[in-house]
């Protein structure tokens, strides 16, 4: 018995309802949750922190960005061109390791 892989891939939508009828459509009814029961799914915290980069959600601190673009359109960042290559020559010694 061959198994036919769906041509196109679905594309994923934030509706997680027309997910799973996109998904099942695609996939031949394999999707869980199609027939009134219900599944549960637990994701791992690389899952859960992968998802939350997608979704906005990181550890970048908006406002610090601001401010570095703010000191760069008014010319008042001094960058430390040494200071750069300092960093630069220890991540590749680092990296040699």
């Amino acid at each position: 018995m061959k198994i036919n892989a769906p041509t196109t891939r679905p594309t994923l939508g934030a509706d997680s309802v027309s997910q799973r009828s996109t998904l099942a459509q695609a996939y031949g009814g394999a999707v869980g949750g199609g027939s009134g029961g219900s599944s549960q799914v637990e994701l791992s915290d690389t899952s859960r922190a992968l998802s939350d980069l997608q979704d906005g959600k990181s550890d970048i601190d908006t406002a610090r960005v601001a401010e570095i673009k703010a000191a760069i359109a008014s010319g008042q960042l001094k960058i430390d061109a040494g200071k750069i290559a300092d960093g630069i020559i220890a991540s590749a010694r680092e990296l040699v390791k």
